[in-house]
């Protein structure tokens, strides 16, 4: 059975572990957002060396686990001298992972506006950064944002693995609580319940936002 009277009593403690779980996974996001979109325009881009540590980049973060990612990087930068917090460490790590996997959204967002847009803004005397923000980004946001929605909730889920290296978020929390009340069906139950809000809360909010973007950009 679960106990609801327990569950409120803990509910400040499961309260502090959903905002530090949305802050990995918000923060990691934008870090993701802005090292993808450096990583995108690179592959998309003709200097083959750069295309070839981005590859390279992309190719060691997408195939190791994420979990010894956030470990690595927090021992790593501990033996070397740099006692960097394991909040931060735990975000920074999952921000570099998820630029990875947002790259090659950006990738195929950039890559999704016609060529003939592109030599119509060089005709027109545009520079590469002003081709970008006036005729790719406009563009490729709408092609990004659906597979956005995606990895935030993903996000939400994997800041879980911020635990490993005691970070106190949702589940670190839960077990928190359960080794105080051994009562791992209800916080088991109270864990999971909040995971499902917050990642149909996001993904409500992104579909609306998706919507919203497109009716706009209709002619």
């Amino acid at each position: 059975m679960i106990n609801f009277d327990l569950l409120l009593q803990y509910y400040p403690l499961l309260l502090q572990g959903v905002m530090t779980s949305l802050q990995i996974a918000f923060t990691s996001c934008a870090i993701g957002a802005i090292v993808g979109t450096g990583l995108g325009i690179i592959l998309a881009g003709k200097n083959s060396y750069a295309k070839l540590f981005a590859q390279t980049y992309v190719s060691i973060i997408r195939g190791t686990p994420m979990l010894i990612q956030v470990m690595g990087t927090y021992f790593v930068l501990r033996s070397i001298g740099i006692p960097i917090p394991a909040l931060w460490s735990a975000i920074i790590s999952i921000g570099l992972n998820s630029a990875a996997y947002l790259s090659q959204t950006i990738l195929s967002g950039i890559t999704s506006v016609s060529k003939g847009q592109i030599e119509a803004a060089k005709a027109l005397g545009f520079t590469p950064a002003q081709t970008i923000r006036y005729i790719i980004f406009p563009q490729a946001i709408r092609a990004v944002l659906p597979n956005l929605e995606s990895e935030i909730v993903t996000l939400i889920k994997d800041s879980s693995l911020a635990s490993t290296i005691g970070v106190y978020e949702l589940t670190q929390q839960g077990q928190v609580v359960m080794s105080q009340t051994y009562d791992m069906p209800s916080i088991y139950f109270a864990v999971g319940i909040i995971y499902l809000i917050l990642t149909t809360t996001v993904t409500i909010l992104m579909s609306l936002l998706n919507k919203k973007i497109n009716y706009h950009a209709q002619p």
